[in-house]
């Protein structure tokens, strides 16, 4: 995970912290190098300590687990306290049982669970919770920015596949950037704004979520685009995209936003990994030129 004097809002890095969820008997256990907070599990509850500064994290963490509580009760933990104005912001939660997506194969019955699992999320909220909710950081406005300075300092410093994916990425946005989804026309959804399958648990019969850090006003399309480009989707056990995208029943316009969507957060993700230290890497080697790869298939 970049530090987060280089981390975009969004999408979340590829080194992931520990989930909120678990499986009884887990020792407790305390979040990576590169997290925003520190995570304490114990057998009943899971406690996430901010770090001062955080960006109103902890603020959308309570937020969106009191919105879910009301509106899709058992989809996510439930808000047991909150110290929203401590130095150090402090939101407990439910501990949920399960096993996280992230580097696991998944048959039909996961791929099932996810789908209805996502499809609960973006509904939830009704659309005047949904209309008084602050949008979610990282949106594509928000991501911008970021992409020009890289596009700035990281260009020059990469080479052939990856170099080759990196212009045609920033080609292709400088003719086809997509909208944030209200500007798009697109209805609204919640988003919990982090993609990293680690954030979905399976307990044998259902999937539910957990890490809402970066989560708000969104929609459908660019949610579902943040979990196809993770990383986790990808680097070690590939999820079944086309699979997973048949059991969401989008409207053509949806379909037509993910795609622009998907190239987006691929251009981000291709600039994260290539921005990899050799001397201290977080990810194997390769891992930029396999994410090259993955972008120029997306544009075709």
């Amino acid at each position: 995970m970049p530090p987060p004097a280089q981390r975009p809002p969004s999408p979340r890095a590829a080194s992931a912290s520990p989930p909120a969820g678990g499986t009884a008997g887990d020792p407790p256990t305390t979040s990576g190098r590169w997290s925003t907070h520190g995570v304490e599990v114990a057998a009943d509850r899971v406690t996430k300590r901010f770090l001062p500064g955080s960006g109103g994290r902890a603020e959308r963490e309570w937020r969106a687990l009191t919105l879910l509580s009301v509106y899709a009760p058992g989809l996510a933990p439930e808000p047991l306290a909150a110290e929203l104005d401590a130095e150090r912001p402090v939101v407990v939660m439910s501990r949920l049982p399960g096993d996280p997506l992230r580097d696991a194969a998944l048959g039909t019955e996961q791929l099932d669970a996810l789908a209805a699992a996502l499809t609960a999320l973006h509904s939830a909220v009704p659309p005047e919770a949904l209309g008084a909710l602050p949008p979610r950081p990282g949106r594509p406005s928000a991501l911008r920015p970021h992409l020009d300075r890289w596009a700035a300092e990281v260009r020059p410093r990469t080479g052939g596949a990856v170099r080759q994916a990196v212009d045609a990425g920033l080609g292709w946005l400088a003719r086809s950037a997509p909208d944030d989804g209200d500007r798009a026309g697109l209805p609204a959804a919640f988003g919990p704004g982090d993609g990293n399958l680690a954030n979905y648990l399976w307990d044998g019969a259902r999937v539910r979520a957990v890490d809402f850090e970066e989560s708000g006003r969104s929609d459908r399309a660019f949610e579902i685009a943040e979990i196809t480009e993770h990383v986790s989707a990808w680097a070690t056990c590939p999820l079944d995209v086309p699979a997973l995208l048949a059991r969401l029943d989008l409207t053509p316009a949806e379909t037509a936003r993910l795609r622009a969507c998907r190239r987006l957060l691929a251009l981000v993700w291709l600039f994260l990994l290539a921005q990899d230290d050799p001397a201290n890497p977080r990810n194997p080697p390769g891992t930029a030129e396999r994410q090259a790869a993955r972008l120029l298939e997306l544009l075709g």
